[in-house]
C-alpha cells in the first residue's frame, strides 16, 4: 500500500517508519525542510528509542517532502498526526488538522480514486463532524462516506516506548465514517499489532470521546495512589506501598498506573484531562471527577516539596533534583513535575541542583536561573547535601555507588520517590526517605 504521514513529528515520524518497515511504501509530508532532509537522508528527526536503526534500514521505502498534495496525490491512505495545541479553556485546537486536510484535499481533488484520510491527531468531541469532513470535502471536491473514506485513529502510547506501544496496543481505537473506510484501516493496523489485539470500530464522536477518557481514567488511578499517598504519609505506620499492593489485587481495580509517587505530567495527561471537564462543560454535562483528579495532580509538587522541607533547612542543605523528564526514557519536559520542584525549592530559599540524563536542555529553558545545571549524576550528588530522585531513571539505579565514589563520601538523605533504591545499598552513605510511608512507616520498613 502507498501511505502518506502528514506531520514527522514525535508520533508521525515514528508512524512514517513502522509503517515502511512493514513493507509499505511511504511518504512523509512536513512543513519543516530539515525534517524532510534528515528523513531523505535516512537519519531521524527525533529522538526515540529504536527509530534511528529503523529509518535507517528502510530509507528505500521511506521518502519525505514539503508538498503535502503531492504526498497524496498517489497515495491509498494518508495519516495526519500534527499537533493540536490546548486553548486557555482545555479544549484542543484543530486549526492544524484543518491546514492539513484542506492540503490532503487538494492533493486529491479531480482523482476518482478511493482514499483513507486518518486522523491520528487528538480532538475534541464533534470536531470530526462539525470542522474536519466539511475542511476536506470542500478541498476535495470529493463526499466523506463515498468516495472518500474518513477515520479518527488516535494513538495510546508514551514518549520513550512509541514503537513498542504503536506495535503492542491493548486497544486500536476506530471511528469510521464508513465500513468501507474502517475495514481498509483495520486491514492496515493488523499488518503490524498482535493477531489477538482489541480493535474497535465505531462512529467518529464516540471514538473522540474514548480517546481522552483513556487518559483521564488513567489519570485518576495516578491521584488516586497519590492521594492515599498523602494520607499513608500522615497516619502512622502507614505504607502506600502495602495499601495499593493489596487493594489492587482486586480485578475491578488492577495494579496498572496505582502507585503513590509524583504528579504526571508529559504531553498528554494533563491535557486530555482538561479536555473532558472542558467537553462536558460545552455540552452542560458535569466531568466533577477529572476536576478532583487535576486538582490532587496539582497539589504534588508541593506534597514533595513539604517532605523536603522536613529535611533540609533552606540555606543550609543544597538540594539536588534527579529527573527533569516528565518520564523515563524520554527528553520531554513538558508539565515536568522535576522541574516543577526545583523552581519551587528556589521560591522557598534552597539552593539547588538538577540533572537528567537526557532532559537538560529542554529544561534549561523552564529552570528559574538560579537552579545550577549538573552535566553528570556525579556533579548532582557532589553539590547536594539532599537529593530528590523525581524519575526512575535506570542511569539513576546506581546512585549508591556514586556516593561511595571517592569525594563523595560525606553522609547524605535521599528521598526516593519511586522507591528505586533499597536501605541495603544505601546503607552508611545516605538516609533514605520514601514518599508514601509516615515516618513510623519508614523505620519500620528499613529496619526489616
Amino acid at each position: 500500500m502507498r501511505i502518506a504521514v502528514v506531520g514527522l513529528g514525535k508520533l508521525g515520524a515514528p508512524l512514517a517508519a513502522l509503517l515502511a518497515s512493514h513493507g509499505h511504501d511511504v511518504v512523509g509530508a512536513d512543513n519543516s525542510p530539515d525534517v524532510v532532509a534528515l528523513l531523505n537522508d535516512g537519519r531521524t528527526p527525533i529522538d526515540e528509542p529504536g527509530l534511528a536503526a529503523l529509518v535507517h534500514d528502510h530509507r528505500g521505502r521511506l521518502t519525505a517532502t514539503t508538498d503535502t498534495a503531492a504526498a497524496v496525490a498517489e497515495a491509498d491512505m494518508s495519516f495526519v498526526v500534527v499537533p493540536t495545541p490546548s486553548a486557555s479553556d482545555g479544549t484542543f485546537s484543530n486549526r492544524f488538522v484543518v491546514d492539513a486536510v484542506t492540503a490532503i484535499g487538494r492533493g486529491l481533488r479531480g482523482g476518482s480514486r478511493y482514499h483513507v484520510v486518518v486522523i491520528t491527531s487528538t480532538v475534541m468531541p464533534l470536531s470530526t463532524e462539525r470542522e474536519i469532513t466539511p475542511a476536506l470535502e470542500a478541498a476535495s471536491g470529493r463526499r466523506v462516506g463515498g468516495d472518500i473514506g474518513l477515520c479518527y485513529n488516535p494513538e495510546f502510547i508514551a514518549l520513550g516506548s512509541v514503537l513498542h506501544d504503536m506495535t503492542h496496543p491493548d486497544l486500536v481505537l476506530i471511528g469510521e465514517s464508513d465500513a468501507r473506510a474502517g475495514r481498509m484501516l483495520e486491514a492496515l493496523q493488523r499488518t503490524f499489532i498482535p493477531a489477538g489485539a482489541e480493535v474497535r470500530r465505531m462512529a467518529w464522536v464516540n471514538a473522540e470521546i474514548a480517546k481522552i477518557a483513556v487518559n483521564t481514567f488513567v489519570t485518576t488511578k495516578i491521584s488516586y495512589a497519590n492521594m492515599l499517598a498523602e494520607l499513608c504519609e500522615r497516619l502512622p505506620g502507614g505504607d502506600v506501598d502495602v495499601v495499593t499492593t493489596a487493594i489492587g489485587v482486586d480485578k475491578r481495580i488492577g495494579h496498572k498506573y496505582l502507585r503513590g509517587a509524583v504528579g504526571y505530567g508529559g504531553p498528554c495527561f494533563p491535557r486530555d484531562n482538561a479536555a473532558l471537564a472542558a467537553a462536558a462543560r460545552q455540552a452542560g454535562a458535569h466531568a466533577d471527577i477529572a476536576a478532583a483528579t487535576d486538582a490532587i495532580n496539582s497539589r504534588q509538587v508541593e506534597r514533595v516539596a513539604t517532605i523536603v522541607k522536613a529535611h533540609a533547612t533552606p540555606g543550609r542543605e543544597r538540594i539536588g533534583i534527579l529527573g527533569l523528564s516528565y518520564k523515563p526514557d524520554t527528553p520531554v519536559v513538558e508539565e515536568s513535575q522535576g522541574v516543577q520542584l526545583a523552581n519551587r525549592l528556589i521560591e522557598e530559599g534552597f539552593a539547588v541542583t538538577a540533572f537528567d540524563p537526557a532532559a537538560m536542555e529542554g529544561a534549561s529553558a523552564l529552570l528559574a536561573a538560579p537552579v545550577a545545571r549538573a552535566e553528570s549524576l556525579a556533579e548532582c550528588v557532589e553539590a547536594s547535601d539532599l537529593l530528590v530522585l523525581m524519575v526512575a531513571w535506570p542511569a539513576f539505579g546506581n546512585l549508591s555507588e556514586v556516593l561511595r565514589s571517592g569525594g563523595q563520601r560525606r553522609r547524605r538523605t535521599v528521598i526516593d520517590c519511586w522507591r528505586q533504591l533499597s536501605p541495603e545499598n544505601l546503607d552508611g552513605v545516605a538516609d533514605l526517605v520514601y514518599p508514601g510511608r509516615s515516618p513510623a512507616g519508614q523505620a519500620d520498613q528499613i529496619s526489616r
